[in-house]
Order: structure tokens, then sequence, then C-alpha cells
């Protein structure tokens, strides 16, 4: 014990002598720094951490600006389509389940006017994309069958209104459209069978009318979810593994969902249940009583 005491001390001893001699050796000009870095000076330390910690904070804390570009583009989309009229009509005047309140519709028919003004002083133009013209034509078709129904409320059915679809009750630009104009003439032709979900003739076996707008921005999640939900409806669709109870709209516009296979290759995409290529197909009798 005591050799090892003894060993340490010398150790010990010649160290220090060692740093006392390298410092000593040192020019003249470089001896300060090598004293402080020796004992160096807790206080400035800490302070050096807490300025580099507090200009770390201000770095995170300074926001990164979005891009103009998008900004600006998409304050134009929302003022130039003017969706969202559209959009508090329906939810304030549409049900969850589709229906429609036709009789509080009609008692503020005035802001449903102001809208479709707005639609006609707004045509699509060549630069609009694909999703923004269908959004628009989506939206156009609802409201003007909404204000068919409403010049004629109360109604049992649309079919009790003198040719519904044929009736030219609105100009746009230098053209007075009918529903008939909008269905088979624009929307059909942008070959998109999904608008059959998308579009409602105001009638219990027509899709539902959703509570709200389509928009260019959401409308592929729509227009997925409109079918998806329609084909789940059991009072319009029955869907099994070998056997199909369809609605009348699948016959109607049969070519419209074979663009990229059979049919049931177009309800597969959307079915929850896997149907066979061979299932047997019949179709549902069409109610065509108001939705309300």
């Amino acid at each position: 014990m005591k050799y090892s005491f003894v060993l340490f001390l010398i150790l010990f001893i010649s160290s220090c002598c060692g740093t006392k001699k390298t410092v000593e050796s040192q020019p003249e000009s470089t001896k300060e720094i090598a004293i402080v870095t020796e004992v160096p000076d807790v206080i400035d330390i800490k302070h050096d951490i807490d300025s580099e910690i507090e200009v770390w904070i201000e770095i995170e804390e300074t926001p990164i600006e979005p891009k103009e570009n998008d900004i600006v583009e998409d304050i134009e989309i929302e003022e130039t389509l003017n969706h969202k009229n559209w959009d508090n009509l329906l939810l304030k005047y549409v049900y969850k389940g589709g229906r429609v309140d036709y009789l509080a519709f009609k008692r503020n028919r005035n802001k449903l006017l102001e809208y479709i003004e707005s639609l006609k002083k707004n045509l699509p133009t060549d630069d609009w994309s694909k999703k923004e013209k269908l959004a628009y034509w989506i939206n156009a078709y609802n409201a003007l069958t909404i204000d068919l129904i409403l010049r004629n409320y109360p109604k049992k059915s649309i079919k009790d209104i003198k040719d519904p679809w044929d009736q030219r009750l609105w100009q746009f630009d230098d053209k007075w459209l009918n529903l008939n104009d909008i269905e088979h003439k624009i929307l059909r032709k942008m070959d998109e069978p999904r608008i059959h979900f998308a579009i409602v003739c105001a009638s219990v076996s027509c899709p539902k009318l959703q509570n709200e707008a389509f928009t260019a921005s959401n409308l592929e999640e729509q227009l997925t979810n409109a079918t998806k939900e329609f084909l789940a409806d059991k009072s319009k669709n029955e869907i099994s593994q070998n056997n199909l109870k369809l609605s009348k709209i699948f016959k109607w516009f049969k070519k419209d969902f074979e663009q990229d296979g059979s049919l049931i290759d177009f309800l597969n995409q959307y079915s929850t249940v896997i149907i066979s290529d061979s299932a047997k197909k019949s179709y549902k009798d069409y109610n065509w009583d108001l939705n309300e």
C-alpha cells in the first residue's frame, strides 16, 4: 500500500512539472492562452451556451413562407367558381341521407339564383383543368335541377313536370341550356362514368344529393365516395357474388361503365363484395317520387 502511494505521488509530481515546463517553454505571446485553456472560466462558457440556444430558437420559430403562386391560384379558383355559396345552401337544406327540404329551399330561392347567376358569368374556359370543368358542370346540373323543382313545387315527382329535362330555362352565354344538354352533351363526353352518382334527378331512386359542393381539389375523393355509397345502398342495389339486382342507371348508361372493361369490372372497383364474372344481373324498379 505504501509503495502504491509513493508511486502515485511520483507520477503526480512528474505530471505537474511536465505541464509547468510545457507552459514555460512556450513563446511569451501564447503563455496566457495555455493558462486560460488549463483553467476555463465556467461563467463565460455558460453564457456562450445560452447565446447559442437563443439563436437556435429564433431560427426554428421563423415561419417558412408559402409559395406565392399556390396561394393566388387557390384564391382565384374559389372566387371564380364561387362554389362556397352552393356548399352553404346544400349544408342548410339537404339532409345527410340526401333528402331535400324543398319548402325551406324555396323560401330562400334568391340565394340559389345568385349562385346560378355566378355560374353563368364564369363559364369554363380552355385554361380550366378537367377536374375544374367536371366540378363546375356537376354543381350546375344539381343546382338547375333544384331550381326546376322550386319553379314547380309542390310536385310529387319530377315527371309531373312537363318535359323536365328538355326545358331550356337557363341562358349560359349565348346558349339556352337544359338538363339533357349538360348531362349528355357535356358531362358524359368527359369520360368519367362516376358522374352518374354525382348528378341527381330529384328522385328517390337517384343517387343521393350530397350536402356539399363538388370541388376540383376534392373531386377524386368525392366521386369515389359517391360511387361506393350508391353501390352499398341496398334500396338501390343488391349485390352478392353471383347475383346482382342493380339500379337501372347501370342499364341506361351501360356503355359509360364499360369504357375500360365489363360492367362487373367497374363494379368490383367500388363494391365491398367481389362479384363473379358470371354473376346474374337484373334491374330494380325505379322510384321517381321526389327526394324530399
